[in-house]
C-alpha cells in the first residue's frame, strides 16, 4: 500500500518510516505538519496516512477532519503520546489509534486492518496502485520561502531544466521543483509537448510558432511576452502537434 508519515518529531517519523518499510509497503512522502500531510496526500493519492496529533499548524485531528471531505480520503491511523487523545481519534473516523513509541507489530495489525475495508473501498485502492487507471495528478508541489506550495497544472505556461532543478513557469511567477522533465513529460502527455532537450511547454498556452533568421524558430505564448527556442529536432513532430490542434 502507499502510505504518507506525518509527524513533526524526526525519531519518531523516522521510526515509522522504517517499520512501514520493513512490513513490506511503500512510503510515499513525509510531512511535518497537518497543512504538509493534506498537500501530501493531494498529490501523492495515498492509501493510508499515519498521522500525529499534536503537531504545530494544524493539529491532526483537524488534518483528518479536511482530509474527509477530499473525494478519495486514506486510511487513518493516528499514532500519538497521549492515550487521552483515543476518543478524538474515533470521532476522526480513524482506523487505528497507536502510541508512541509505535509497536512494531501493532503497527503491522494496524496496516493490515486497513486491508480489510469494504469492498467499494478497495475498489478504489486497486485504481490508485494502477498507475494507468490512477488520476493525473492537477497540481505541482513546490518548496518557497512561503512553504509548500500547490501550482495548478493548468496554470503553468511551461518547465524549462535549470542545471539539476526544473523550473515552473506559472501565473503567479517562477518555482523550482525536483522533478524530472521526463517524468513530467510522460504524466502529463495529453497536456505537455516537448519543444527543446530542456524545455516542455503546456499546449494551453501555445500561441504560435515564430520563424526567426538563419533558420530559427521560437514559441510565442498566450498571455505572455516570453518566448522559448524549439530545437530541430523537435521541430517537425512540434508543427504535426500544430496542425492537429
Amino acid at each position: 500500500m502507499r502510505i504518507v508519515v506525518c509527524d513533526d518529531e524526526p525519531l519518531a517519523r523516522e521510526r515509522l518510516v522504517r517499520i512501514v518499510k520493513e512490513s513490506g509497503h511503500q512510503v510515499v512522502a513525509q510531512a511535518t505538519t497537518g497543512t504538509e500531510a493534506i498537500i501530501a496526500v493531494k498529490t501523492e493519492q495515498p492509501d493510508i496516512i499515519l498521522l500525529d496529533i499534536r503537531m504545530p499548524e494544524m493539529d491532526g485531528v483537524r488534518c483528518a477532519q479536511e482530509l474527509a471531505r477530499l473525494e478519495h480520503p486514506p486510511a487513518i491511523i493516528f499514532v500519538t503520546a497521549y492515550d487521552h487523545y483515543a476518543i478524538a481519534a474515533l470521532k476522526a473516523n480513524a482506523i487505528g489509534c497507536l502510541l508512541k513509541p509505535a509497536n512494531k507489530d501493532e503497527l503491522i495489525e494496524a496496516l493490515d486492518k486497513a486491508k480489510n475495508l469494504n469492498a467499494a473501498q478497495l475498489n478504489e485502492i486497486r485504481k490508485l496502485e494502477d498507475p494507468t487507471a490512477r488520476p493525473v495528478r492537477e497540481h505541482i508541489a513546490a518548496r518557497t520561502h512561503r512553504g509548500v506550495e500547490l501550482i495548478k497544472i493548468k496554470d503553468i505556461y511551461y518547465f524549462t531544466a535549470d542545471q539539476k532543478y526544473v523550473k515552473v513557469r506559472h501565473k503567479g511567477g517562477i518555482v523550482l521543483i525536483d522533478e524530472t522533465l521526463k517524468e513530467l513529460e510522460q504524466e502529463f502527455e495529453d497536456r505537455l509537448f516537448r519543444v527543446h532537450r530542456n524545455a516542455i511547454i503546456n499546449l494551453s498556452y501555445l500561441d504560435y510558432l515564430e520563424t526567426l533568421d538563419a533558420g530559427q524558430y521560437q514559441i510565442r505564448f498566450k498571455g505572455i511576452d516570453e518566448t522559448l527556442a524549439v530545437s530541430r529536432r523537435h521541430l517537425p513532430a512540434l508543427r504535426d502537434k500544430i496542425q492537429s490542434m
